[in-house]
């Protein structure tokens, strides 16, 4: 996490995070920190973030004119894609694989399960419109056919679509073909949406190019819809045009957003992400995994030496998506997270979940079924007397009424049940957490757990034990730490494309031509960014490739050392006379953010609130203290305790002590056993 200047006399940084229960907004000047959080208006998002906006400048003193930046994340793409409810798109695809999307990668979703389908494609087969035309490796194959190309726009004319994607062979190396058809099509049908390949991924594997441009043509009319509507609330409010949270950890311009939705389908995680990187630098640790459990999921992810991890490609509800993004993983694990008996009388929880309306049963607007938070208030870590953030009060009987009723099903008490509802989650939350690290050779012991989302402190202390962390760090703004990540992240844009040289094509001026390239192409959207480079390599005959970074001059001896030491280093050997081929190029440009200083209370100045209620700790029912309010600087506490911070809960569990930092982090750590 790069910092870069923190605010001052320019103007107040604004961040607002649409989460699937709650809109939080973050607000910060000269070291304070101002948020609100109100529940998400899932029918239009944007009114739910002005409304997040309007308290927390209230609660600040300030009005709009004096923002200075303002950055967005949410989840307008991301459940647009979840449910189904994209445009009515169009597939133009070169003759012959017009169904590439529906083959896809001859992989089932689960081993022994020969029955488990994988999703319809977002594009029907009669929306699925071949063109007559073939490019190869070296140039044109079969010349487009212009009568072919009347047809194919007859035929998208008259069936009504939103957006049309088009996906030609070659197209990452020659894109002619692609320029020419998406020409045809927007003097034919202006107000129709146009995704093209050679723009969206200019790199080879057909299956990943044609469905990351199916992807982002099916979002990007509903996005564009959302961003002119916030952008018009913006300006009538006096705010500044937002900038938009990436999938790759950094923000781009509103304008430039709406081109591409598929660029923001984990816009949301990315800001929680680089929020626990932030928080994590300014506590000391530099290795730390984030552990972000709101109200509808948990997505976790590792920041190793204050970067974070990114990835190449997502598969998201079996649909890839291959663009640069943070290596988040996601799991149906929150706070409103359903729970529910399975058909072998197995206690289960989510990933169905209550959402923001009606909500937890606890919360008073109606809700029935048993959730995480109702089971969380049973188990004493929620009271009854205290209200959340979002003013939001909570209902003990009416939670005690929906667990009951779980607990008949499990044949359980009720004691039992909300016990065994926390434990189902921390598991669902364990397997996440176990995949970004265990599984990718990462030892989770020598990790801090940043713990954020309104439910994640609650359990972290728990999950920590599990993965035999030693240290937790929970951020005075848990609740809100995804806002607060959107106003500290960089600008960025990253671009890549592939190249495939290998043997007297892989030469410097070939691979410094190819970076050039990209370079420029990027610093048009970032003009006063740093530039960041990496290299996809493999040894020819590989079928997949390792990125490599930090070359000072690409000249194939430093490709090849770096290379070499990278497949070591995942291999466990190198192979130093095999040939070696370059498949992508990857640059980004990136400008720095804002890096505000945080201040906790001074001692003087605490305002929490001390006293005790029974809670129960692994199993067993025991008298707990109780701190509630603003924790100031220095502060420690010792479980078995539970804080109830603005807005969020932190739960210290028998055998942790927790200390107050100077930034309000409140640092929990296990005693040695």
């Amino acid at each position: 996490m790069k910092a870069g200047a923190e605010p001052g006399a320019e103007g107040l940084l604004l961040g607002v995070d649409v989460g699937g229960t709650f809109t939080d907004a973050a607000v910060v000047a000269a070291g304070r920190l101002v948020t609100a959080k109100v529940p998400t208006t899932p029918e239009d998002q944007s009114r739910g973030v002005m409304e997040a906006v309007e308290q927390a400048l209230a609660r600040a003193g300030s009005g709009p004119s004096e923002v200075a930046r303002f950055a967005h994340g949410m989840t307008v793409g991301t459940n647009a894609l979840l449910e189904e409810r994209g445009a009515r798109t169009a597939l133009i695809a070169t003759g012959g694989f017009t169904d590439v999307i529906e083959i896809a990668r001859q992989k089932r979703p689960e081993l022994y399960r020969l029955c488990r389908g994988r999703p319809s494609p977002l594009v029907p087969e009669a929306l699925r419109f071949p063109l007559l035309e073939r490019m190869g490796p070296d140039g044109v194959v079969v010349p487009l056919d212009h009568r072919s190309l009347e047809e194919v726009l007859d035929g998208v004319a008259g069936a009504d679509v939103e957006a049309v994607a088009i996906s030609l062979l070659h197209s990452f190396a020659h894109p002619e073909h692609e320029q020419h058809v998406a020409a045809a099509i927007a003097e034919r049908l202006p107000a129709t949406h146009v995704s093209v390949s050679h723009e969206v991924l200019p790199m080879f594997r057909e299956y990943e190019r044609t469905s990351t441009t199916v992807i982002d043509a099916y979002l990007s009319p509903l996005l564009r819809r959302y961003l002119e509507r916030l952008v018009e609330e913006a300006a009538r409010t006096g705010l500044p045009e937002p900038e938009i949270m990436q999938s790759s950890g950094g923000v781009l311009s509103a304008s430039a957003t709406a081109r591409h939705a598929a660029w923001t389908v984990l816009s949301g995680p990315a800001g929680g992400a680089v929020g626990a990187a932030y928080l994590g630098e300014l506590a000391g640790a530099h290795d730390i995994i984030s552990f972000d459990m709101g109200g509808t999921s948990c997505d976790v992810a590792v920041v190793e030496g204050g970067k974070l991890r990114q990835t190449a490609e997502r598969t998201i509800e079996g649909r890839v998506l291959q663009l640069p993004m943070v290596d988040v993983h996601t799991v149906g694990a929150g706070g409103g997270s359903v729970g529910w008996v399975d058909r072998g009388g197995a206690l289960r929880v989510g990933p169905r979940s209550a959402g923001a309306d009606p909500g937890p049963a606890c919360y008073g607007r109606g809700g029935t079924e048993a959730t995480v938070t109702d089971a969380n208030l049973l188990l004493g870590y929620l009271g009854g007397e205290s209200s959340l953030a979002g003013s939001v009060r909570l209902d003990v009987e009416a939670a005690r009424r929906a667990v009951q009723a779980l607990a008949g099903h499990a044949r359980l008490g009720v004691d039992e049940t909300a016990w065994g509802m926390v434990q189902v989650a921390d598991q669902e939350m364990l397997r996440a957490l176990r995949v970004v690290t265990v599984e990718r050779g990462i030892d989770p012991r020598r990790y801090a757990l940043v713990a954020f989302g309104g439910a994640g402190p609650m359990h972290a202390a728990r999950v920590a034990e599990e993965l035999e962390i030693n240290r937790v760090l929970c951020p005075r703004a848990a609740g809100v730490l995804s806002a607060l990540g959107l106003l500290v992240s960089e600008r960025r844009r990253d671009l890549a494309r592939s190249v495939l040289l290998s043997r007297e094509e892989l030469g410097e001026e070939r691979v410094q031509d190819a970076v050039q390239a990209l370079e420029e192409e990027a610093l048009q959207e970032v003009p006063d960014g740093r530039v960041e480079v990496a290299y996809d390599l493999r040894y020819r005959g590989q079928a997949f490739e390792l990125r490599v970074e930090d070359v000072e001059r690409p000249d194939p001896a430093a490709l090849r050392e770096r290379f070499d030491e990278a497949h070591r280093e995942r291999y466990g050997y190198s192979d130093p006379e095999a040939e070696l081929e370059l498949v992508n190029v990857r640059v980004a440009a990136i400008a720095g953010g804002a890096a505000p200083k945080l201040e906790a209370k001074a001692r003087s100045g605490g305002t929490a609130v001390r006293g005790r209620r029974e809670a129960i700790f692994n199993g067993e029912r025991m008298a707990a203290a109780v701190i509630r309010g603003e924790l100031a600087a220095g502060e420690e506490v010792g479980g078995p305790a539970i804080c109830e911070l603005p807005e969020s809960t932190v739960v210290v569990p028998p055998g942790w002590t927790g200390r107050v930092r100077d930034e309000g982090t409140l640092v929990l750590e296990r005693e040695a056993t």
